[in-house]
């Protein structure tokens, strides 16, 4: 979703405008008046480039206008930073001699060659910036500002309420056997389970955890939730606090090293590191080296939607979580779409059969969706949501968010505001 961006950029984009650096760029070249009409333009369409985000969706015309946008704006950004080194470099040759003066003088960068090089790029960029906003009209779009809010991290924890899954007990026990296997090397066996997001990882490795089996088997099993820049000292801080209860966060890593030896030594664990991103192997290998006290039988469980992660990481060959059977994506979203003991009508079941063949085999878009319609027994809004354009937008192979943007459409504003600034969170730390 790039065009996610354009809020961002735009906002960015003005704010050079009204920069100090810009006020000189105006003063030493004489383009107040056409930028002064681009700042106009700007604002006018980011002024419903919010709206026109949420819509996106539904319209591969406006996801285009979005991107174009976003490009008009990176070309304004361009002209500013042309601006500023030639700015620049007009300071340094004003320190030269003037044997350096005339040569730049007859060269391409010349003040004058500039000044009419540069005049012509800003006239273009607004010609461009008026036909967005020209075409903006079409989209009936509304005026819509940022919400500020509260930033929260994913989280995942080991609970989980086995009687609401369904159809993993195949799986829950190849990983159980694995676990208890006597045979072991030198190294802590890590076992990656590898799947899609929305799959079930997650629930497959809760359901593991807590097998009365591999509680009694192991003397300490610790769950922890890896964040995505895999920062060792920060992964110390949660793996004993899972193991002991300690909050270690102000400790320095030779602290913590020191107190995660100690929880660790001579014990067998098991250790879950939920949703794992990190392909550094030289990261990994220093975790597993921090690891090294437990006694024999130790294991390590490793969720991710990563192949290399799995490469990098894994001891053992990884394990390919399937989608879930029909039959039993059916049975999950009917015991969520209705209560207990609650009737379920023919007219709901059929159009839920068509909803449950749309979500692929993936737990986490049938359990979104079950959840969502528990809500109505108006056939009309489960007809909306099996007959939802959103279906129909090019995907990719088991393309989950169209049946999660349904549900998105249905959250609270502020939950909307929430998803949408930890989205814009994680593009902006994948750009820089």
């Amino acid at each position: 979703m790039a065009e996610s961006f354009a809020f961002k950029i735009a906002a960015k984009v003005l704010e050079k405008l009204g920069s100090v650096a810009y006020e000189r760029i105006c003063v030493a070249w004489g383009v107040r008046e056409e930028f002064e009409k681009l700042k106009l333009t700007l604002a006018a369409i980011r002024a419903v480039v919010l709206d026109a985000e949420q819509q996106q969706a539904r319209s591969q015309e406006l996801s285009l206008w979005l991107q174009r946008f976003k490009d008009a704006c990176y070309d304004v950004e361009d002209l500013i930073d042309e601006f500023e080194i030639q700015e620049w470099r007009r300071q340094v040759l004003e320190q030269g001699s003037t044997r350096r003066k005339v040569r730049h003088f007859f060269s391409g960068s010349n003040p004058l060659a500039f000044r009419f090089r540069m005049g012509y790029k800003i006239k273009k960029a607004n010609e461009r910036l008026n036909e967005i906003a020209a075409e903006k009209a079409r989209f009936h779009l509304t005026e819509k500002h940022e919400t500020n809010v509260i930033h929260r991290e994913r989280e995942t924890y080991s609970f989980v309420k086995t009687s609401s899954v369904i159809g993993r007990d195949e799986a829950k026990q190849l990983l159980v056997n694995f676990l208890m296997d006597p045979t072991d090397g030198e190294d802590i066996p890590v076992l990656p389970i590898v799947g899609i997001g929305g799959i079930g990882k997650t629930t497959l490795a809760q359901l593991v955890f807590n097998e009365e089996s591999v509680k009694s088997h192991f003397e300490l099993r610790i769950w922890v939730c890896v964040t995505e820049d895999f920062d060792i000292k920060q992964l110390m801080i949660k793996i004993i606090k899972s193991a002991t209860g300690m909050n270690c966060k102000d400790m320095n890593k030779e602290g913590l090293h020191k107190v995660l030896q100690d929880c660790l030594n001579g014990k067998r664990f098991l250790m879950v590191l939920d949703d794992v991103w990190n392909e550094d192997k030289k990261k990994w290998s220093e975790l597993k080296d921090l690891l090294c006290g437990g006694a024999q039988g130790s294991r390590i469980i490793v969720t991710t939607r990563s192949r290399k992660v799995a490469t990098v990481i894994g001891t053992t060959p990884q394990y390919d979580l399937e989608h879930l059977s029909y039959e039993n994506c059916l049975s999950l979203f009917l015991k969520l779409a209705f209560k207990e003991g609650e009737e379920k009508h023919d007219n709901l079941v059929r159009i839920g059969e068509g909803i449950v063949q749309k979500c692929k085999g993936v737990a986490l878009a049938v359990k979104t969706l079950g959840s969502l319609l528990c809500s109505t027994r108006i056939q009309h809004d489960w007809e909306l949501v099996r007959d939802c354009e959103l279906w129909k937008l090019k995907q990719e192979e088991n393309d989950i968010l169209p049946a999660l943007k349904l549900s998105y459409d249905h959250l609270p504003w502020y939950l909307k505001c929430w998803c949408k600034r930890q989205q814009q969170k994680r593009e902006q730390e994948h750009r820089t």
